[in-house]
């Protein structure tokens, strides 16, 4: 792993925004420049160390998806190429060149907005006790990580960063949204999911969850952030598939899954990932990406979308 570790970014030319779990914002007046660090977040704490990188695979993986469902619903990517970023962020060129985005600034939604389609994480701790997801009735004797047809829409409110998410129903997103426009980004969300997830199965990968979230421009909806990635979804390898049980996965489950087996409280200050869990997990991302996109971290190249 030869490239060079961002976990923050300090751009004194421009203007910071706001910093998330794993992205820096710089303001642009009506665009966003996103920029995707290597920081990577578990149980809504952000972790001390990075994944060698993670910034570039979660921006050339939204960057793919975005151009795949523009025909579905428009997103707010403007531009991965930093040659046609303004020109004040030139000269920050080296940190940018593969994973930042120049994007629209939209108004988001207060709702996350997540897809189920297999029996597995909180919605499966959920079942177990209640029979139900999200106030969505299941049928008995479902086992863990089984395939849900027609997959689920469980939105979530947005917490601030430190706090959890809670899980809504879709009558309280739509008491949040209004009925038209709640009914509108669950049926976007699945159209999103069941197109990614057919894509997905035939190059090897069962998406068994995923967020999307979704902003309003001039009162058009646009599809925003990132899309369809290891840290938005939970990617299974189909060959060792088998319900019933937990999956392996390509995503940052493995790193939870670590957390989980030591004493940390998942509440204080996070732990220090072993060299060999950093490893094992930049290498998950980057098999997530070779299937997905048939590239790899070093070849992945600009775009430019409409």
């Amino acid at each position: 792993m030869t490239e060079p570790m961002v976990h923050w970014t300090e751009f004194p030319n421009l203007t910071l925004y706001a910093r998330g779990k794993v992205r820096d914002i710089y303001d642009f007046d009506d665009r966003l420049l996103l920029v995707t660090t290597d920081r990577i977040s578990a149980f809504d704490v952000v972790l001390p160390t990075g994944i060698p990188g993670k910034g570039g695979i979660l921006t050339a993986l939204s960057a793919f998806w975005f151009q795949m469902t523009a025909d579905l619903v428009p997103n707010h990517l403007i531009t991965t190429d930093v040659a046609a970023y303004p020109t004040v962020c030139q000269s920050y060129r080296e940190t940018l060149e593969g994973r930042s985005m120049l994007v629209r600034k939209t108004k988001p939604l207060p709702i996350e907005c997540i897809v189920r389609g297999y029996l597995t994480g909180s919605g499966w701790i959920e079942y177990q006790k209640t029979g139900a997801v999200c106030g969505i009735p299941l049928p008995a004797g479902l086992m863990e990580s089984c395939r849900l047809d027609p997959p689920l829409f469980t939105p979530s409110t947005k917490a601030e960063q430190g706090a959890h998410d809670a899980n809504i129903t879709f009558d309280e997103a739509a008491a949040l949204l209004g009925a038209e426009l709640a009914g509108q980004v669950r049926d976007l969300s699945l159209a999103l999911y069941n197109r990614a997830r057919a894509y997905a199965l035939e190059r090897g990968i069962i998406i068994a969850d995923t967020k999307f979230e979704f902003g309003l421009l001039d009162g058009d909806l646009l599809l925003i952030d990132e899309v369809l990635t290891p840290d938005s979804s939970r990617f299974w390898p189909c060959d060792s598939y088998a319900p019933g049980r937990s999956q392996p996965s390509f995503d940052k489950q493995f790193v939870r899954d670590y957390l989980k087996s030591i004493a940390w409280d998942m509440q204080g200050a996070a732990p220090e990932l072993p060299c060999e869990i950093v490893a094992r997990t930049s290498e998950k991302y980057r098999e997530a990406l070779r299937r997905l996109t048939g590239a790899d971290l070093s070849c992945t190249a600009s775009s430019s979308v409409r």
